[in-house]
């Protein structure tokens, strides 16, 4: 019975080590979309939800993991007395291991009507582009 467990354990083992071993050698690639503010001290600037990219819904998601290229992302502003889910698509051109922080920009913060913009983009820490085609 021991026998049998520690083999067990060990096909485990060695499944594990494959697998995380693929992971390593193909490096992570993804880019990120989160809808919080990097810059705080912009007073016309809102965090926003990030609740579609493509089509696939990431509500609640953060961050977002994307892959490099043209996305179409649906954005939902922060709620207002008069729209509480008020919506926004905009397309944004995703760059390999780059993370995007997404803000609304509203000229009051009773307004309704809002914009969305990159507050800012990094980096992705320990990400490697895919190689070129």
């Amino acid at each position: 019975m021991i026998a049998a467990t520690n083999k067990l354990t060990a096909a485990v083992a060695t499944v594990l080590a494959l697998a995380l071993g693929g992971c390593a050698s193909s490096g992570y690639h993804y880019s990120q979309i989160v809808g919080t503010r990097y810059f705080k001290t912009n007073i016309d600037t809102f965090p926003v939800s990030i609740n579609e990219v493509d089509g696939r819904s990431y509500l609640g998601n953060m961050p977002v993991l994307v892959d490099p290229g043209l996305r179409q992302v649906v954005v939902q502003g922060p709620p207002t007395p008069v729209d509480l889910q008020l919506t926004r698509t905009i397309a944004l051109d995703v760059k390999p291991c780059t993370r995007y922080y997404l803000v609304a920009v509203k000229s009051n913060p009773i307004d309704n009507d809002f914009t969305v913009r990159i507050d800012f983009e990094e980096p992705v820490a320990g990400c490697t582009p895919p190689p070129p085609k």
